[in-house]
Formats: C-alpha cells, structure tokens, sequence
C-alpha cells in the first residue's frame, strides 16, 4: 500500500512523551496508524468503521492498560 502522501499527526493529548502512535486520516476508508518512535516501520492500517470503534472505547474508557 502507498503511503507517501499520508499526513501524520499524533494527539495533542501526547504530550512528546515518545510513546504514542500517529494516524493518517487523509485516505478513504482506511486508518494508517504507526508507532511514533519508529516512523519508518510498516504501519498498521484499519477500516475505518474499526477505527472509530476503537477510538469510540478509548472514549468510554472501555479498554484498560492491563
């Protein structure tokens, strides 16, 4: 998959704490995602209906850190 025009960011919520991941949302139906510290690595890469679902439970605090 092509990547090269995906528009990184992190949340403003990660405060540069080096643990965060990145997500490209300028494709359709799909959600790049990668680990912040290894910005060459291959990312992962969800539908987007399993991304907002997933973000959707980090919202509700439906997921723990265990």
């Amino acid at each position: 998959m092509d990547l090269t025009d995906a528009k990184w960011f992190k949340s403003s919520y990660s405060n540069n704490g080096g643990e965060c991941v990145e997500v490209a949302p300028n494709f359709s139906g799909i959600v790049p995602v990668r680990d912040s510290k290894d910005p060459e690595g291959t990312p992962l890469v969800f539908p987007v209906p399993a991304w907002h679902a997933f973000v959707a439970g980090i919202r509700a605090d439906g997921l723990s850190a265990a």
